[in-house]
């Protein structure tokens, strides 16, 4: 009996060793397609999610509008400051264009013209978040933007848990889909490429998507999904600041595992 204990404790300390150390506030693995949660630390700690607020921004405007749709950019960008993808008051931009700012490279300009023109006005469309929010169980989460700022107030509140079920179920938009794999952009409007800010989609073969955010407020926070022999895993990080390795390999270690 003795030597089988200690057979069992050599077994566990391999597995110890080989798992990956997280370093941060938060963490989730959830099964993307039944949102089982997999692994997880704090996953219902309430903080600032900064830009990965973007998310529930980009799912409203491609749930709500066309993506040939093009706006004329108003005073809402007046508005917008920390990052931004330098559009002007006057100028005229689709919707597939803002969508791409938003994803791609966090733009809060980009996140104002697309709330101002879905929803009438930025107060409507933060009301539409809130309700798809709750419509698809994230109770423990209140937006009161469509960029993530969090400098005049407390910001978009959420965890990982809930950032895991926004990821989930915009996995299932095959537009949103597509937009968060680009690793890079060409604008419809001639003015640029943009480079996707999720440096995963180049680390990691098997990520196809997600969303960076920083504030000083909130830290960096990572959504990522990566897929592998069909099973869909989306992570979440809050304060990590390794994230792009710690998902890399925590995918690996899952991808084992499960």
């Amino acid at each position: 009996m003795k030597k089988i204990l200690i057979i069992l404790c050599f077994i566990l300390s391999l597995i110890n060793v080989h798992a990956v150390e997280f370093s941060g506030k938060a963490y989730i693995v959830m099964d993307s397609l039944n949102l089982t949660v997999l692994e997880g630390q704090n996953i219902d700690y309430i903080q600032s999610v900064a830009s990965i607020s973007n998310i529930m921004t980009a799912i409203i405007a491609i749930e709500n509008g066309d993506l040939d749709d093009v706006y004329t950019i108003g005073e809402e960008v007046n508005d917008a400051w920390g990052s931004g993808v330098y559009i002007h008051i006057g100028d005229t931009i689709s919707l597939r264009d803002l969508l791409h700012g938003i994803l791609l490279r966090s733009g809060n300009d980009a996140s104002l013209v697309c709330a101002k023109n879905i929803g009438g006005n930025i107060e409507t469309f933060v009301d539409m978040m809130n309700a798809k929010a709750e419509e698809i169980g994230m109770i423990h989460t209140h937006f009161s933007n469509p960029t993530g700022l969090d400098e005049e107030d407390e910001g978009n509140q959420s965890t990982v848990y809930d950032m895991a079920l926004l990821m989930s179920y915009c996995s299932q938009n095959p537009i949103f889909n597509d937009i968060v794999s680009q690793t890079n952009y060409q604008r419809e409007d001639g003015n640029g490429t943009w480079t996707n800010k999720n440096k995963l989609l180049f680390m990691y073969e098997y990520c196809v998507g997600g969303k960076t955010g920083y504030t000083q407020k909130a830290k960096r926070t990572l959504v990522t999904r990566a897929i592998k022999n069909d099973v869909s895993l989306v992570i979440v990080t809050f304060n990590c600041g390794d994230d792009f390795s710690f998902h890399q390999q925590k995918y690996e270690e899952c991808f084992d595992k499960y």
